[in-house]
Formats: structure tokens, sequence, C-alpha cells
């Protein structure tokens, strides 16, 4: 996984990182490419997601090389990059979550109705109250239309719609989200989600390809096509294994990572952000965290090839 959302990295550098995945032959690569932090890849159908959610406001001071977002032809350029070396690229959407950068755009997709703004990673709230309102129906309606537009341009059989660290305290306030738990039959927020990602899981199958999520999208019930990753530990892939589901395992333990470091946006000129990466039978995933640690040296460094990427990995 290549988080492109926190942080935009360059068309330049995605091909890069392709080079480094061809040369391990990995591949499958995940592109995260909305969260909180941005979105960065073009909506026609909705060009403020790009005017507005994928440029940090003045008051941030934030390099340009930090902003930005993909045209769709960029996109395509990139797919086709990644195929030539036999690639593919699954893309990530979050829903209901993690979805600050369309709110700040559409604040009518929210529960309470805004304003909001976007901010540089590690410069505001890891995680955000504020989510998709699930008991709106112009919610739906924006999701079917941005799915529609990225899976006519990524050919992969499976699109990723995150799933994970989506709080419930809007919905458990908001009168459309309780209005719809009563007419749906539900019991709680959980099976809400529930609700939500099958519904979404409905839409993207009747396109012909499946839906992906983090292991959070087991709560309440997993939708009939999902396949999950596991990155909370092992139990939620055993759990949808036995279910009969496809899983990705993916956990994010230190006894089975592979670290390495990079600079990222909303940190001071001596803090570092570290890098996860983590194998897996799809491929490689990485995504910032631990912000603002210094970096410190590993104990024990793995050998590499002479040709292989300057990362510095530990075991």
């Amino acid at each position: 996984m290549l988080d492109c959302s926190r942080t935009f990295q360059s068309v330049g550098y995605v091909k890069r990182t392709m080079d480094r995945m061809a040369t391990y032959k990995m591949n499958v690569l995940h592109m995260h490419l909305t969260d909180d932090q941005g979105w960065r890849l073009e909506i026609r159908k909705y060009p403020e997601l790009t005017r507005k959610g994928a440029e940090f406001p003045a008051k941030y001071n934030e390099p340009g090389r930090h902003q930005g977002f993909y045209s769709q032809a960029q996109m395509k350029d990139l797919i086709a990059y990644a195929a030539k070396r036999g690639i593919t690229i699954v893309p990530e959407i979050e829903m209901p979550g993690h979805s600050m950068a369309a709110l700040a755009c559409y604040p009518r997709l929210s529960c309470t109705g805004g304003p909001f703004e976007i901010h540089p990673y590690g410069r505001g709230p890891g995680i955000h109250k504020q989510i998709y309102c699930a008991g709106n129906d112009e919610t739906f309606e924006f999701l079917r239309n941005v799915l529609s537009e990225v899976i006519e341009l990524f050919p992969s059989r499976y699109i990723h719609i995150s799933g994970d660290e989506a709080p419930k305290d809007c919905w458990n306030a908001c009168p459309k989200c309780k209005a719809r738990m009563k007419a749906e039959g539900l019991k709680d927020a959980h099976e809400l989600q529930s609700w939500f990602i099958r519904r979404i899981d409905k839409f993207v199958t009747s396109k012909g390809r499946r839906i992906i999520g983090w292991d959070e999208i087991l709560e309440g019930g997993l939708a009939e096509n999902a396949a999950v990753m596991s990155w909370r530990g092992v139990s939620g892939g055993i759990a949808a294994a036995k279910a009969e589901h496809k899983v990705v395992m993916s956990p994010t333990s230190r006894r089975s990572t592979c670290w390495a470091s990079r600079r990222t946006s909303g940190l001071t000129s001596t803090a570092r952000s570290r890098w996860w990466t983590g194998s897996s039978s799809r491929g490689c995933w990485a995504s910032p965290i631990a912000a603002g640690r210094p970096r410190t040296a590993p104990a024990r460094r793995t050998s590499r090839p002479a040709s292989a990427p300057s990362f510095r990995a530990w075991r």
C-alpha cells in the first residue's frame, strides 16, 4: 500500500515505486487515494474534490510537493505503466470514515453540516468523528457516482472501500441515522455500518467488481461478496476465512513488520514519520505511522542486493 492521500506522492515517485516492486516481483499496488488529509483522484462529476480537497489551507504553509492530485489522464498513464510491469493497481476510496476531504468539499454529506477543512498529517486529529451520514440518501448517490468513475478508470477486480476507524458518535446523535436504523431494523450503529457497506457492495458487484475492506467491515456482519484485509492482528482474517471470504493477512505486529523511513507532511524539520511495509499474498503495503518520532537505527539489518531500494529494514 502506498499512502498518497496524507502526503501526496508524485507520478514520478509512484513509477519509481513500481520499478522497485517489479524488481522483487510484487504484483499489486494498493493506492490509498482519499483520507482526512486529502482527495487525490480527479472525479469529473465532483470537481470540488480536487479543487478544494487536494490543497491544504494557506495557514499551514505546506510545500506544494505535499499537495495535489492525479488527473484521470495521469492515472491512466500509471495504470498502463503498472500493467507493463505485471502490476495491478487497486484504488482505495475511504468510507464511511476518514472522509474529511470529501466532507470539506460537500459538508451536506455529513451528519452535522460542517463547515470542515482538511489539515496536514500530524497537525490535527488522527481520526475524525465526522463521517459520511448513513441516513442521507445523497451520500449514496455521491458514492455511487464516485465509484462509477473509479471502476471505469481502474481495471482491477477489487475496489478498496476501507471501512476502518469510523467513529459512531455522529451516527448515534443524528436524527437521519437513527431514523435509518429504525427503518432498517438495525439494533446499533455497528449494524448501520454493515448496512452501509452492504449497500456499497451491492452496487460494486452490479458493476462486475468486488469490494475489499479493512477488518472493521466484519463488525455488524460482513457483506456477501466482500474480501477482508486483516490489519488489527490476525483474528479478523481468520473469522472472514472461516466464513469463506477472501482474505489478505496484513497484521501490523512489529514482529512481522519491515520498517522504512520517509519524511511526511505536517512535521517539524527534525521530526520523522516511519513507514511500515508488510508482505501478503496480494503484494506489499505501506503507511506512515508514529508521526513525530525521531528515527532510530535498526538493531539487526537484513541483507539486500546492491540493486535493492535503499530501505532501512530490520526484523
